[in-house]
């Protein structure tokens, strides 16, 4: 059995999408039940049916509260370092 070769770049070009479909991929990729992180809480123990649990509610929100900040200070620090060692060199 003799058949055709075909070389890597070929497969690879044959698999990929090009032009206006590769845009059109990242847009569909979003999901339609998207929540912010801010109304997570209220969103979580309304489709757990656990409204009533109101105390774990109240320490869930202060937890993503939390993390929220600590993540934006996470991301501040690293940009000042990242700046300060730009202006080193």
């Amino acid at each position: 059995m003799a058949g055709a070769t075909v070389t890597v770049e070929e497969v690879r070009k044959a698999q990929r999408a090009t032009g206006p479909a590769t845009v059109l991929a990242i847009g569909t990729a979003t999901p339609a039940n998207c929540v912010y992180q801010a109304d997570y809480p209220d969103y979580y123990f309304r489709i757990t049916k656990s409204e009533h649990m109101t105390d774990l509610k109240e320490k869930f929100k202060r937890m993503c509260e939390y993390l929220s900040l600590s993540l934006s200070v996470v991301v501040v620090s690293i940009a000042r370092s990242a700046l300060h060692s730009s202006q080193e060199t």
